[in-house]
Order: structure tokens, then sequence, then C-alpha cells
């Protein structure tokens, strides 16, 4: 019998949607908009004060996602260990899972650390004047001018992951991917 999770993946999907749509948002919008400011020692502070906005709800978002996703995992317990690709597909996902959330940790605390440069003058959000000294603060928004993208990328594939679960859970799939260890066990498949 099939049991419905309507409940745990509404949480995986929309939490997940939140923390991609809204780190995609603010690398696009939310910085661009702040490299704009006609003083460039505004930039910083800008920018800081919509990313430390976002940053409760992105945790919120992060925690509804991972709440969401080990409840559905545990409810598919027994196709992960049963069909075929499942296993793959949910290792996959757990590893992409870690990974963005080390990379979310990790530009929260560079974020921390450019913030104590505010006020001073930058040429963008993630990019430090070109007589700005050598510190920190301007080796944090070199990173985050990259990691302000792989969230993102991260997050998006974990959403690629997710329609392949989906798609993994189509009644043929589930038959053809429980029958191949068998199969293969009796020699009837490679």
């Amino acid at each position: 019998m099939t049991t419905r999770n309507t409940l745990l993946r509404s949480m995986n999907d929309l939490g997940l949607a939140a923390w991609f749509g809204g780190t995609l948002s603010n690398a696009i919008a939310l910085n661009g908009a702040a490299a704009q400011a006609s003083d460039p020692a505004e930039r910083l502070r800008v920018a800081d004060a919509g990313w430390a906005r976002w940053a409760p709800v992105n945790l919120a978002s992060i925690g509804v996602h991972l709440v969401g996703a080990i409840g559905i995992g545990y409810a598919n317990k027994s196709r992960v260990a049963t069909q075929k690709g499942v296993l793959a597909s949910t290792v996959a996902k757990s590893v992409l899972t870690a990974a963005a959330l080390g990379v979310t940790a990790y530009s929260r605390v560079l974020g921390k650390k450019v913030e104590q440069a505010e006020g001073r003058p930058t040429r963008g959000v993630t990019e430090p004047a070109s007589d700005a000294p050598d510190d920190a603060a301007a080796s944090a928004q070199r990173q985050l001018a990259l990691l302000q993208w792989t969230i993102p990328a991260l997050t998006g594939a974990l959403g690629v992951l997710n329609a392949v679960h989906g798609e993994q859970q189509r009644p043929v799939q589930q038959l053809v991917g429980r029958l191949a260890r068998p199969a293969k066990a009796l020699g009837l498949a490679a």
C-alpha cells in the first residue's frame, strides 16, 4: 500500500526552493543593487543589511528542507534498500546537501568578516576597491564572489535530484528497479 507524504514532500521542496531562490535572488538583485550605490562606502552596509535580514529566513528554509528530506528518506527506506538506483541518487543527494550546508555556513562566516569592513569603499559587494588593503575582509569578498553562485548551483542540483527521485517513484520504475537485483542474482540480467 502506498502512503502519501504530502507534508514532508512540501517541506522538502518549499524549503529547498526558498534556499535556492533566496540565495540566487540576493546574489543577483541585492548584491547588484548595493553595488550601484553612489557612495562606495555605503555598498557593503546596504548589502550586509539585506543579507542579515535574509539569514534567519534562510536558516528556517534550510531547516524545513532538512526535516522534509529526512522524513522522505525514512518513509522510503525500503525503496532505498531494494530499488536499483534509489540508493545511488539518495547518496548523491546527501552529499550535495552536505556540500550546500557547508558552503552556506562558510559563506555566513565570510559575510561576518565583510561586515567588519563596513564603511570601507568597495568596487562592488564582492569586489574590494583597487586600493583596499589585502586583509581578511578583502579576502572574504573575493571568496564570496565565487560562493554566491556555488550555493544556487548546489541547491539547484538538489532540485534536479528531487525530480530524479520523483521519476523513480513511478510504478513501472519501482517494479523494474525492485526486480533488477534478484534478476542479476539469478543471472537473468547484466
